[in-house]
C-alpha cells in the first residue's frame, strides 16, 4: 500500500481517509497494472467494475439517486481520482467521465432527468460524456458554433463537437450549443442527448498518445426534446462553469496521483540500480533530484485539497482551483520526466510504467483550461481583487 501521511492533513476528515484506504486496498487488488489494447471494451468493464464496487456513487449528487451524498463531495471525488490514478490512468478517466459527464444533470437536471440517469451512471450501467468543445472553440467558449433551434416543443441540434472523452462508448452525452438568447457566452445552452438519437452520430474517433475513448461528434436535424434542456435557455455557459467547478481540482488529483506514482518508481529504481559499485540513489544529483520533486508534489497537494475543502465549505473557488490544476500538472510533468531520466532506456521501454506515466500525463496539462488559460484565471481574479472598493 502507498505512503498515506497526507490523509492525516486538517483538509480532510475520518470519512476521506477511511474512504481512501478502502479505495487503495480495493485498486490493489481489482485494478490490473495493464489493460486490453481494445480500450472501448477496457474502459467498459472499469465503469462497470467502479460502478458495481460503489465508488461511482461519488461521481453523482444526491442520495435519492443512489450518489454517496446529497451534494458532490469534493475533497472525496479528488481522493478518489488520485489513488485511481497511482494504479491506473484508465481507471481513472473512467471515473472521472461519469462524474464530468453528468455533472451538469445533477446540478441542474430535472427530477426526471435525475431519476432516469444519474441511478444508471452511479451503477456503472450507462456511460456519460461532456460535450462543450469544438473544432474552433476550445478554451474560446463564446465561439461556439454547434446551434440549437426550438421547434415546438423540440430543439434542433446542428453542428459538431470535437475531442470529446467517451466518444464512441457514452450513452448519454450533456451537450452544450448556441442557442442565441444573447451573444457570445450569453447565448448557450445545455442538452442532455442521449446516443443513437437521429441525427447523431459519430464523425470519427480520435487516437492520442495515452489511449482513451475519445472522438469527434456531429449533430445533422438532431431533436432533442425542451424536457432534456439543463437549466434555463441562454444558461449553458452557466452549467458548463458550475460542472468545471466541481471537477477541475480533481485533475490536480490525478496528477497527483500519477506523480506520486512516478516517486515510488524512482525510488525503487534508483535504489536497486548498480552502479559504480554503489546504487543510483548513492549519488547526491539522484537525491538532489529526488528531493525535488518530492517538495513538488507536497506543495501541490496543499494546493489541490486546500481547493477540495474550499468548494466543500461553500467557497468560490476559481483562484485557487486554477493555482492548483496549473501546479499539480506541471509538477507532476517534471516529476514523471526526471523519474524516466532515472530509469534510463528502460524509461522509454513501451508499457513500462513510467513510459505509461509519460504519455498519461501530458494531456491533463491542456483539458479542462491548458495552464495558460489558468494563468489568465489567476491574474484575472488577482487583479479584479486589487480594484478598490467603495
Amino acid at each position: 500500500m502507498a505512503d498515506l501521511e497526507y490523509l492525516n492533513w486538517p483538509f480532510l476528515e475520518g470519512r476521506h481517509r477511511e474512504l481512501a484506504q478502502s479505495l487503495d486496498a480495493w485498486a490493489a487488488q481489482h485494478i490490473p497494472q495493464h489493460h486490453d489494447h481494445d480500450v472501448d471494451a477496457a474502459c467498459r468493464a472499469l465503469v462497470k467494475q467502479l460502478g458495481q464496487a460503489g465508488w461511482l456513487k461519488h461521481a453523482i449528487g444526491g442520495t435519492a439517486y443512489g450518489g454517496a451524498s446529497d451534494a458532490i463531495d469534493t475533497r472525496a471525488v479528488c481522493l478518489i481520482r488520485e489513488t485511481l490514478a497511482r494504479h491506473s490512468g484508465l481507471a481513472d478517466f473512467a471515473f472521472a467521465m461519469q462524474g464530468l459527464g453528468s455533472g451538469a444533470i445533477t446540478l441542474y437536471g430535472s427530477e426526471e432527468n435525475k431519476r432516469e440517469y444519474l441511478t444508471r451512471v452511479g451503477r456503472g450501467e450507462a456511460i456519460s460524456a461532456f460535450a462543450l468543445s469544438e473544432p474552433d472553440a476550445g478554451s474560446d467558449v463564446a465561439a461556439m458554433a454547434c446551434a440549437a433551434t426550438l421547434d415546438g416543443d423540440h430543439y434542433v441540434l446542428n453542428g459538431e463537437k470535437t475531442w470529446i472523452s467517451n466518444g464512441g462508448i457514452a450513452d448519454v452525452y450533456v451537450v452544450f450549443a448556441r442557442t442565441g438568447e444573447a451573444p457570445g457566452a450569453r447565448g448557450i445552452s445545455a442538452f442532455i442527448v442521449d446516443a443513437g438519437l437521429p441525427g447523431f452520430e459519430i464523425a470519427e474517433r480520435i487516437d492520442v498518445i495515452a489511449p482513451h475513448p475519445l472522438a469527434r461528434l456531429r449533430f445533422t436535424n438532431c431533436r432533442v426534446p425542451v424536457s432534456k434542456r439543463l437549466g434555463e435557455a441562454g444558461q449553458g455557459f452557466k452549467v458548463a462553469m458550475a460542472t468545471l467547478d466541481i471537477f477541475r481540482t480533481s485533475v490536480a488529483a490525478a496528477a497527483l496521483g500519477f506523480a506520486r506514482r512516478a516517486l515510488d518508481e524512482a525510488l525503487a529504481r534508483t535504489t536497486s540500480r548498480k552502479m559504480f559499485g554503489k546504487t543510483l540513489a548513492d549519488f547526491q544529483l539522484t537525491q538532489a533530484k529526488l528531493a525535488q520533486m518530492a517538495t513538488g508534489i507536497d506543495a501541490a497537494a496543499l494546493l489541490t485539497y486546500r481547493a477540495a475543502w474550499q468548494r466543500d465549505q461553500g467557497r468560490r473557488v476559481t483562484k485557487e482551483a486554477a493555482m492548483a490544476k496549473l501546479t499539480a500538472t506541471e509538477t507532476a510533468q517534471q516529476v514523471i520526466d526526471a523519474a524516466v531520466q532515472m530509469f534510463g532506456g528502460l524509461g522509454v521501454v513501451s508499457e513500462q510504467p513510467v513510459e505509461r506515466l509519460y504519455r498519461e500525463i501530458r494531456s491533463l496539462r491542456i483539458y479542462e483550461g491548458a495552464t495558460e488559460v489558468q494563468q489568465l484565471i489567476i491574474a484575472r481574479e488577482l487583479l479584479a481583487e486589487a480594484v478598490p472598493r467603495g
